[in-house]
């Protein structure tokens, strides 16, 4: 048995639509119930979804009903688990859509499968096991190198840290729903069409990039997979890429000195270090390589989601030059992605507060009040400001 506790990835925002989604399904939960004696009321009976005939309202009011508090709270368990960071990535209006879009193809990849078996037609569908899937299958996408700790218990009890990619893909999806289909009155279909959604949906944003990407999504892996075996297929069959098939052996002169080999090598390895301490969730390792990366090369950049670990983890530390440096590079390079205006925010407090720079705080802070969203966040960006003009 695994039960996933934690990840190590925090949302940078508060998850608000997915705290919501968690309170909208318990509150109905207890309206269904209340009076039920341990069943749903039968009022309830028209909104769950039936495989025979369907009504349109039925794709949407079947995921916000449960059969029992084992159901609901199983489902808002892993919401909760995964949910959490999908929203932060999405945003609210996204990921409220996103979540109602994988009840609906649930719903429909169930329909299908019912149909194409012969059974279960019958049977009304009730749960939001089918948009919690596409849920964890959006984080599959997101987050497949990221350290889901799980308890496990067979002859003993333990813990352990499990990359995404492998609990989701081989434990959720393979094994739970299609290697032990044994449970009855599970709709493991739906739950496979949720997972189909949530990863499609997401492959299909980032590769249009109308979500904001970084190096550490399953699409930038798939691409970097694909570079290298593009690059294995040319240097084994001596092509050039450009003109076509070569005929004779090219030698390149080298240009580069030894000490510069080396300090590539090592800022290679010290960059690939970093990434490795993010996603074990070491920051403060990581923010010390960094320190020591950019002390030989000022110029050096990490992946963008890296990049603002590092800044968060050096301004948590009270390291604020640091911190600033590593902020105002995040905005040279990666100006117009999300979370730009909550740097600016940032930046302006580090030089109201900590390094005294009065001008420069003042054009962060306005910079970052018209984008702001959070109230909280706003409201004390217009604090500063007016303090420091007064």
């Amino acid at each position: 048995m695994l039960l996933p506790i934690r990840t190590n990835v925090r949302p940078w925002r508060t998850p608000y639509t997915n705290y919501a989604l968690i309170i909208v399904n318990v509150i109905i939960f207890l309206i269904t119930y209340i009076g039920g004696q341990h069943v749903p009321q039968r009022w309830a009976n028209s909104y769950m979804l039936t495989p025979a005939y369907p009504f349109l309202w039925q794709f949407i009011t079947y995921a916000f009903l449960h059969g029992s508090i084992g159901h609901i709270f199983g489902n808002m368990y892993f919401l909760y688990m995964f949910g959490n960071n999908v929203n932060d990535r999405l945003g609210h209006i996204g990921y409220l859509c996103f979540y109602l879009a994988g009840a609906v193809f649930s719903a429909i990849g169930h329909i299908l499968a019912a149909s194409l078996y012969g059974s279960g037609v019958a049977t009304p569908v009730l749960g939001a096991s089918g948009a919690v899937a596409a849920v964890t299958g959006a984080y599959l996408v997101l987050y497949p190198q990221t350290l889901i700790t799980i308890v496990y218990w067979f002859f003993f009890i333990g813990t352990m840290e499990i990359p995404a990619i492998y609990l989701i893909l081989l434990k959720m999806i393979f094994i739970d729903n299609i290697i032990a289909r044994t449970a009855p009155n599970v709709a493991y279909d739906a739950h496979l069409a949720g997972y189909a959604f949530g990863i499609g949906a997401i492959l299909l944003l980032l590769s249009t990039k109308l979500i904001a990407q970084d190096q550490f999504n399953l699409w930038a892996m798939l691409r970097r997979w694909n570079q290298r075996r593009i690059y294995r297929d040319v240097v084994v069959q001596s092509t050039d890429p450009f003109a076509g098939r070569i005929s004779k052996k090219i030698n390149v002169k080298e240009t580069k000195t030894e000490a510069q080999k080396q300090a590539e090598e090592k800022a290679s390895a010290l960059r690939r270090e970093i990434l490795t301490r993010i996603n074990q969730g070491n920051l403060a390792a990581a923010a010390e390589l960094y320190l020591e990366l950019t002390r030989n090369d000022s110029g050096q950049l990490l992946p963008r989601q890296a990049m603002l670990d590092i800044a968060n983890q050096l301004m948590s530390a009270g390291r604020w030059t640091e911190a600033a440096e590593a902020y105002e590079k995040f905005l040279s390079y990666y100006s117009g992605t999300e979370h730009c205006e909550q740097v600016q925010l940032m930046l302006g407090i580090i030089y109201a507060r900590y390094l005294p720079d009065r001008q420069k705080a003042l054009d962060y802070l306005k910079k970052a009040y018209g984008k702001l969203t959070d109230a909280g966040q706003k409201k004390m960006c217009g604090d500063e400001i007016q303090r420091l003009e007064e």
